[in-house]
């Protein structure tokens, strides 16, 4: 089974998808860094030079790529990857496949997110944490109707780490 993480940027997916894949004993592919591996070209220089269009659609065409697989891992996706062209239907239509929205709130995403803007270019260039709310929100809005219809819908807030990746788990399994 390829289990598919979702979610806004800094709600877990890449430290849940680490935790889940060792108790599983699952490889874990975060969808960025395999489209850098076989474009040969950082995300952010994809955008630059390529442009988002071209990103888009060689996001789509990974995303394929891994969901054709027959083997078990997880998959950490991008957060805007279920939001754009057909993607959220592939992963939905994929029977080998389940997909769980890591769904972390507002006060939390901007808690950790304040902390970590400067590595996040998507959200670098704003300067307070009130513009950096009102940002996340927008987004957190545009984007929960593609996030809400994963197969399981995992609230973050309030646990541990491990407590999510029981949780997950015992909601497979």
């Amino acid at each position: 089974m390829i289990i598919i993480l979702i979610g806004y940027m800094a709600s877990g997916k890449s430290t849940i998808g680490k935790k889940l894949a060792k108790k599983l004993n699952y490889d874990l592919i975060d969808l960025d860094d395999y489209i850098e591996e076989k474009e040969q070209l950082t995300v952010t220089d994809i955008f630059k030079n390529k442009g988002e269009i071209y990103f888009r659609k060689q996001e789509t065409h990974y995303l394929k790529q891994l969901l054709s697989a027959n083997e078990s891992f997880i998959l950490s996706l991008g957060g805007g990857t279920p939001c754009f062209g057909n993607n959220m239907e592939l992963i939905l239509n994929e029977t080998n496949a389940k997909s769980i929205y890591l769904k972390a709130s507002l006060p939390k995403l901007v808690k950790k997110l304040i902390k970590k803007k400067a590595k996040r270019p998507l959200i670098a260039h704003i300067e307070t944490e009130e513009a950096l709310t009102e940002f996340i929100g927008k987004h957190l809005f545009e984007r929960s109707a593609f996030y809400n219809q994963a197969e399981v819908v995992v609230a973050t807030d309030g646990k541990s780490k491990k407590e999510i990746v029981n949780e997950i788990v015992s909601r497979l399994f």
